[in-house]
């Protein structure tokens, strides 16, 4: 698998101790083979997004595959769509923003990508693990 490009993974949140969190948490499942960037907080080291330091995380987590995108709330979607306009074509078509929760999301996406899968297959696998059973009873 070490000749074969991986889809990228960047973990955007408000906190940069979550970001980093989830990101420590994905990698122990996939590995260190694969590109996984935590971009948290605001520039301050305060809670916040910013549109600049995620669009650099996603050109370093890109080598060739594609990168997909989990956020933990609303404003950090429009911070990453803000990033993407700022990639511009022809980069920003391999981006793509999960729909997902960020921490099951971000451990699935990087297990799918860390055995190969596609960008889009990451990606629904990212969008389908708010699906996840964990085995609540009630």
């Amino acid at each position: 698998m070490a000749d074969r490009a991986l889809v990228g993974i960047v973990v955007v949140s408000h906190s940069a101790r979550l970001a980093d969190g989830v990101v420590e948490l994905a990698r122990q499942m996939a590995g260190d083979e694969l590109s996984l960037i935590a971009v948290g907080g605001a520039p301050d080291g305060g809670l916040g997004t910013d549109a600049d330091r995620i669009r650099q995380a996603i050109a370093a987590a890109d080598r060739g595959a594609g990168v997909v995108v989990l956020g933990d709330l609303g404003s950090a979607i429009l911070a990453t769509e803000t990033a993407l306009e700022m990639i511009g074509p022809p980069n920003a078509h391999r981006v793509r923003i999960s729909a997902g929760p960020i921490a099951e999301g971000a451990v699935v996406a990087a297990v799918q990508a860390s055995i190969g899968q596609s960008l889009e297959e990451v990606l629904a696998a990212a969008d389908g693990a708010s699906g996840l059973d964990k085995g609540v009873t009630r």
